[in-house]
Order: structure tokens, then sequence, then C-alpha cells
């Protein structure tokens, strides 16, 4: 995996993968990788945290090792287990012989009887990869100085091995969706990186790239509905992945602009909590007229990534090629 040569080489990466991101992330990504720190991201849940380490993988060209957080993960989970069906098939085999206990312990308690989980993995990788320990927040504390020495010295003690070191420090991303503080001792080892919802231009500079079709006003009126219900105190608010699902729906339903009659009937596809469908159809009437007609381009560049320019079929003849050129890192 060769890392990112500069602050641009990751945006144009990640555009690659068809993931906007602006300076500070693209900035702050960079110095996670030349310095080989964890990066902590933060945000709210549905931001993009998770397709990060994805296209980050897909941009470095290498492989993806993920570790979900959950309540009850302990270290075994996350680091390794042994593999005790093969350890008593190997005591069955060698039964009758004349093995003392110490000299049949040294033999099962080798690497050749390690299962390795995805810390432990990501550490005897032959290639550097990209480690997401996802939804660290979801895990108990008592993991968090576990983690102290992980991913700090990159090693990790196994008591009948001994001490594993990585072969190549991986390209470690942690996600938090806030739901309790994490440790100051933790968050010290990391840089850190706060990903919010999109602004309207990026999330429609992110439709643009990834529901092409959409005409510039239907496009538009989309997002501003989508930013107004994200101030709704909503159960759940609209993810940028249930705001392209929603995108897709409306192209698949075939709608030329955002009425009452298309909202009301694909809610279901951006909301998913029927006190929310409830509470946003009440007030339908009240939150369409704050939708208004974008004329403008749907353009990615005014919120920064490198030069590209996406065309949409051309049976979509009011789809105007999106231009990244204006954003010059």
């Amino acid at each position: 995996m060769s890392l990112f040569r500069s602050v641009r080489s990751v945006a144009d990466g990640l555009l690659q993968q068809q993931y906007l991101c602006n300076r500070q992330a693209a900035t702050t990504i960079f110095l996670a990788a030349r310095l080989g720190k964890p990066l902590l991201v933060e945000g709210p849940a549905g931001a993009g945290k998770t397709s990060l380490a994805t296209a980050l993988a897909g941009a470095l060209q290498t492989r993806l090792i993920r570790l979900q957080c959950y309540p009850g993960l302990d270290e075994a989970k996350a680091l390794y287990q042994w593999n005790y069906q093969k350890q008593l098939l190997y005591i069955q085999a060698v039964m009758g012989k004349e093995r003392g206990w110490e000299e049949l312990r040294q033999d099962i308690y080798t690497p050749d009887f390690l299962l390795a989980r995805p810390l432990l993995e990501a550490f005897l990788a032959d290639e550097q990869v990209v480690l997401l320990v996802d939804e660290v927040d979801k895990s108990d504390e008592e993991l968090e100085s576990f983690f102290l020495e992980a991913l700090s010295e990159f090693q990790v003690t196994i008591p009948e091995l001994g001490t594993v070191r990585a072969k190549h420090i991986p390209f470690t991303l942690l996600t938090s969706n806030n739901t309790r503080e994490l440790s100051d001792a933790l968050k010290r080892r990391c840089l850190y990186l706060y990903l919010p919802y999109p602004d309207p231009e990026q999330e429609r500079a992110i439709i643009a790239l990834k529901a092409p079709g959409l005409n510039r006003q239907l496009s538009g009126q989309i997002v501003e509905f989508v930013q107004t219900l994200r101030r709704l105190p909503l159960k759940k608010s609209p993810s940028i992945a249930e705001t392209l699902d929603w995108a897709r729906t409306l192209l698949v339903l075939e709608a030329g602009q955002l009425d009452a009659d298309v909202v009301a009937g694909s809610l279901n596809v951006l909301l998913k909590h029927r006190e929310d469908v409830e509470r946003v159809r009440e007030q339908l009437d009240g939150l369409l007229p704050e939708v208004g007609s974008k004329e403008q381009a749907t353009s990615p560049g005014e919120i920064g990534l490198p030069s590209l320019s996406i065309t949409a079929d051309e049976e979509e003849g009011d789809q105007e090629p999106v231009d990244l050129s204006r954003f010059n890192f």
C-alpha cells in the first residue's frame, strides 16, 4: 500500500471511490497516514464515517479489516481465540506417547492453533491494511485500556506467546456516534476528525455523483427538504445513504419535482421510524413551502475537490455535466 503523497492526493483518491471530502478532512487523513497515528472519526450516525474507511481502502488498494464494537465485546473476541477443537484433536493424536504436560502445552499454544480476530489479523497481515474499529463508543469502557496498548505501540500481549508486534502499522480508523464520552487517554493517541452531515452544496454534489439523472430542480429540492428534516426533533434523522435511496426512488417514480403526494408516498424510504413518518406527514404542508427550486447546476466544485467531470447519460437531457474543477487544493 502506497501512502498518500499530498493532501490533494487524498481528495483525488477518495473521489475516485465516489467519496467527497473537504480540505479539513483531507488534511487530517493525510496527517494520520504520514504520522502513523490512529484517526478518531466522530459524528452523527449516517454521516459517512464507516464508508470513509471503505473508500480509503479502495483508494489505497488494500484490504479493509473491520472490528465491529458492541456491548460485551472483550479482548479475546477482538484479538484472538485458541482453536480448541484443533488443540483437542492434536492431544488425542499424541495420546499414549511419552509426553509430559509442559511439552504438550508448548506444542498446542503456538501460532498454528491461533484464530486471529480482526485486530490481530491486521497486525499479522503481510501488507499494510486499513483497520476499522467501528462504533468504539458501543464497547465497554474496560476495553479502552486494551486499545491503548494496541493502538499506541501497535503491539499486543498474548500470555502464551508473549508480545506480538504489527508487521506493518495499519491505517487505523476508530468511529464513534458519541453515545458515550471516550477516555482522554484514548483520544490523546489519535488524530481527531468530526464528520457532520454535509452542507447543502456538498449533499447536492454527493447526489450528483451517486444518483446521476436527477434534474437540477429536483436535486436541489431533495437536499433542502432533507436538510429541513434534520432540524426537526426526529427519532432518527435521514442519513446520507437514505437521502441517496430517496433520490433513486424519485427517479424510479419519474418525479419531476417534489409535491405532497410524491413525498407522502415515499417517506418510508427516507425515514425509518413510524413516529417520524407520521410527524413529518402531519407537518408536510408547512415543510414543503420551505423547499425552493435550485436552478444552479449541481456541482461538487464548490466544496473542495480536484479536477474531474461527471457526465450523465445522454438520455437525461436536463442533467448538465458536473464540473469539479473549480475547487483547487
